[in-house]
């Protein structure tokens, strides 16, 4: 039951959850994608220190050597700030590509494949006093201040823990050099936001377990609306109707012209009806030239005796001639045998051997 409207009760349907996709309305928790990127970055950065050491060493060591020793022009400094960016690029692009990657695969994951490019104008709300009541009383605003309250806790507290736990190693570091007291930062910054991420993670964790919770809770439908689709679906019964009866009606009226010239309605001898003409002008084996099941097959009887056409009863032959041969079709050669013996014992046919 949707908690903001207790009249939907329903599940969404198929076909509801894939239009709601199809313009761009999905289940996805942007902090889960923040947590792992930045895990994800965080991580890529702790084991590309020592590549970015070598470059950065590169870059200094040749301003420092060949660079300054350089006579300063137009062509020169050109040179020199291709050749920096260069470095840069072989820097920051190896992050920037893990970074994109890992954030286009963690959507992925949430959302499955889905490209949408549509700009929903009606969602744009332009009244000031619906806004600011949707976002002092949607039970979605308190949800996210409890989850910025719990990310700001996490990032306050981590630094502290990690200061704490590292106090008795810092007085050491008037004896190292710079490279050690460089490391010595670095790694210690790699703790605290360690720290910070573990439960960064667990609280993306459960955001995205409420927006799935609250995605599924506003597609839910009521039971009116169930039935509309079912009946889009399905087709509404009193259209069905009309066009059943319709059918039938063009259908009788071309039963009315054909099981006349038949000369024998094989049975089963209530489900099938089948007609057969043999006439050698028409092909050179029996053919089918009505069939139907039902109430079809009902009609095709009445049709037969208002026209005094033989009715044969042979329920394995009839079901055979059902499923194996179309309207307009002669029957097969492993039929001939049992529908000759049929045809035989008709008068039109006796006379023609007579």
């Amino acid at each position: 039951m949707s908690r903001e409207d207790p009249s939907r009760t329903e599940k969404a349907t198929q076909k509801r959850v894939k239009k709601a996709r199809d313009e761009g309305s999905v289940a996805r928790s942007t902090e889960l994608s923040k947590a792992v990127v930045l895990l994800v970055a965080v991580i890529a950065l702790r084991y590309m220190i020592p590549y970015l050491y070598k470059n950065f060493q590169d870059v200094f060591q040749w301003f420092l050597t060949e660079g300054i020793a350089q006579d300063l022009d137009q062509q020169s400094v050109y040179k020199m700030f291709v050749w920096s960016l260069g470095k840069m690029a072989l820097m920051t692009v190896p992050l920037m590509v893990i970074i994109a990657t890992t954030a286009f695969l963690v959507v992925r994951l949430q959302v499955g494949k889905l490209w949408s490019f549509k700009w929903h104008w009606d969602r744009i709300n332009f009244n000031i006093f619906s806004a600011l009541k949707q976002l002092i009383i949607s039970p979605d605003t308190l949800v996210r201040l409890a989850r910025s309250i719990g990310q700001a806790m996490v990032v306050a507290i981590a630094p502290y823990l990690v200061i704490k736990e590292e106090l008795p190693n810092l007085a050491p570091l008037f004896h190292q050099n710079i490279l050690g007291i460089t490391s010595y930062m670095l790694l210690v910054a790699y703790k605290m936001v360690c720290y910070a991420l573990v439960p960064m993670i667990l609280i993306a964790l459960a955001d995205l377990w409420y927006v799935r919770f609250r995605y599924d809770d506003n597609l839910m439908m009521t039971k009116e609306e169930v039935k509309d689709e079912r009946r889009q679906v399905e087709g509404d019964p009193m259209v069905k109707q009309k066009q059943l009866r319709k059918m039938y009606e063009v259908m009788g009226r071309r039963l009315k012209s054909t099981v006349p010239k038949a000369d024998v309605v094989i049975t089963n001898p209530t489900h099938y009806a089948i007609a057969l003409l043999y006439d050698l002008k028409e092909a050179p084996a029996p053919m089918v030239i009505a069939k139907g099941a039902d109430a079809i097959a009902k009609r095709i009887r009445e049709i037969a005796i208002e026209n005094d056409v033989p009715i044969h009863e042979n329920p394995p032959l009839a079901q055979a001639l059902y499923k194996q041969v179309e309207i307009g079709e002669t029957i097969p050669e492993e039929m001939y045998q049992a529908v000759a013996a049929i045809l035989a014992k008709l008068s039109k046919f006796k006379s023609r051997r007579a």
